[in-house]
């Protein structure tokens, strides 16, 4: 990217860094309910979770002798999920017993995905918190790029391990909750209204 010219440019923008102010919010969700013209599974419905990770950053510019020493400042993150499809069989009228079954059974789905984020608030925020504070300052000289700069701050932030480590545990937390609503539904209402037809 050029922003960095010399190591000699990069060491003088240590004594610049500060502790970042990070706050973190869920976003605003939605569900919708579609019925793809292709069959499904006639007992089981589906819900694709949109999972958003957004980070919006401020940084910090000291003018130096030959430069300017870009520095994180803030990051405001967006974590959580802010749309849910879910599916059902075509075959299965809206309103009918069936499908108010299968659609109550894939709201549960929601209702997990969304206190994955509610359990591991602190440690989401935490894992941000440490990343922001172990991303260093940035050089860049007289004609650089201060926007160029805070783009690698944020890609340096989201490359962080402590970020990818927490997205794979929220995609883990996220299994193990699905599965575990799956275990504890014997499908008895679902059979049941099948019977009645």
């Amino acid at each position: 990217m050029g922003i960095i010219i010399s190591a000699h440019g990069a060491d003088d923008c240590v004594v610049y860094k500060i502790s970042p102010r990070v706050t973190m919010t869920a976003p605003q969700w939605q569900k919708s309910v579609v019925q793809p013209l292709k069959p499904m599974d006639l007992l089981h419905g589906n819900v694709m979770a949109t999972l958003v990770d957004n980070y919006d950053i401020t940084g910090d510019v000291t003018p130096i002798e030959d430069g300017y020493c870009v520095a994180l400042k803030s990051v405001d993150a967006t974590i959580g999920y802010n749309d849910f499809l879910v599916q059902i069989d075509s075959r299965h009228a809206r309103g009918t017993c069936a499908y108010d079954a299968i659609l109550s059974h894939e709201d549960s789905h929601i209702r997990a995905y969304l206190s994955v984020i509610d359990d591991m608030h602190d440690d989401i925020l935490a894992a941000i918190d440490h990343a922001a504070r172990t991303v260093m300052p940035v050089f860049v000289p007289l004609n650089g790029n201060i926007d160029a700069a805070l783009d690698e701050l944020n890609k340096r932030l989201q490359d962080h391990p402590e970020l990818i480590l927490m997205r794979r545990r929220i995609r883990a937390n996220e299994e193990i909750k699905n599965k575990d609503i799956d275990a504890h539904d014997d499908g008895t209402r679902l059979k049941r209204c099948m019977a009645d037809n």
